[in-house]
């Protein structure tokens, strides 16, 4: 399996996380991508730099102005002369009957969700980047490879497509599918990572081209606490389009796989004739945001069961976190779709 990588992330290094009213350094950290390099090492999967493809892959899905606003922002914020060593919003206007801010400050507010995703002086590069890698690995699927792995970072999932937050500035994976939907009329996004996909949901929350499939921690006691419920379908012509598969907190390898069947069975009756694979590896057991319990083992027959869906699959890099068996994981769950297909 070809997988696209390249060394620009790491201009994207946030220091700043709030959890619970106490400041930590973040999770997402740059070692993050050197841990899942060794996976795919020991996986002898192929390095492939990606392709720059420039905006365009990027406007499909966000809006001019958030564009722009992450284009400039870092400039702007040094402008002001007395500003941290990070963008960290204080205040989120949340669009009540609002005016669009021309003030750095104001435009911060308007285009994030949450504190968790500090914008630095290499965050807009980075995420360009990571747009680059998932547009390469989708296009390399067009192409007529089976399957292509994107390490994307920062990751993208909880990207709207006009705010930032939960780590993610632009939404790889919805980047990945709308690429995709130059050749395919259908394409299905199933995302396995431990939290939410809110901002892949929010997205094409109305399209009835692109079915969202998440399977994900509860949220009522997990991020994003207020998106993810199995009763959130679409809306207008996306009605049964959204499929939300929220598991208990701790749910092991049986139980997550019992969830996927359910999502095989969506993805099949809609007929979609290419698969995103927003791939989260933070339900593992070892990681350190601890909302489920998947083992190695389990992550491999996670890779099978996807392979069973038939399907040509890009697979996006999403969470997962530093934990001892983060490159190990990423490695399972590779060789077991490639071992099934």
């Amino acid at each position: 399996m070809k997988a696209v990588y390249t060394e620009r992330h790491r201009s994207h290094d946030p220091q700043f996380y709030l959890v619970r009213g106490v400041v930590k350094r973040t999770t997402e950290q740059p070692e993050r991508a050197d841990r899942l390099l060794k996976g795919l090492a020991a996986g002898k999967h192929t390095l492939v730099e990606p392709t720059v493809f420039g905006q365009g892959p990027r406007a499909r899905i966000h809006s001019p102005e958030y564009l722009r606003f992450l284009a400039d922002a870092w400039e702007e914020w040094t402008a002001i002369g007395d500003a941290g060593t990070e963008m960290i919003p204080n205040m989120h206007p949340v669009r009540q009957a609002a005016t669009y801010p021309t003030h750095i400050v104001g435009k911060l507010g308007w285009h994030t969700v949450d504190t968790s995703a500090p914008i630095g002086p290499g965050t807009w590069d980075a995420a360009c980047a990571a747009t680059d890698v998932a547009a390469t690995a989708a296009q390399l699927v067009m192409d007529g490879e089976d399957t292509a792995y994107a390490l994307c970072r920062p990751p993208g999932h909880h990207a709207y497509r006009d705010q930032a937050g939960g780590f993610c500035f632009l939404n790889n994976s919805a980047i990945a599918a709308a690429h995709l939907r130059q050749k395919h009329e259908r394409v299905a996004i199933l995302d396995v990572d431990v939290h939410h996909g809110n901002g892949t949901q929010g997205i094409f929350y109305e399209s009835p081209d692109v079915l969202t499939v998440s399977i994900h921690a509860d949220p009522t006691r997990y991020y994003p606490f207020v998106w993810g419920y199995a009763h959130e379908r679409g809306a207008g012509p996306g009605l049964g389009t959204n499929l939300n598969i929220p598991l208990p907190l701790g749910t092991k390898d049986d139980g997550y796989l019992q969830a996927l069947g359910i999502a095989e069975k969506t993805i099949a009756a809609f007929a979609p004739t290419a698969l995103v694979v927003a791939l989260g590896l933070d339900a593992s057991e070892h990681d350190p945001l601890a909302g489920l319990a998947v083992t190695t083992d389990g992550f491999r027959r996670i890779g099978a069961a996807i392979a069973k869906i038939g399907l040509p699959t890009v697979f996006v890099q999403e969470g997962g976190y530093l934990s001892d068996l983060l490159g190990t994981n990423l490695t399972a769950v590779l060789a077991g779709f490639e071992g099934a297909r």
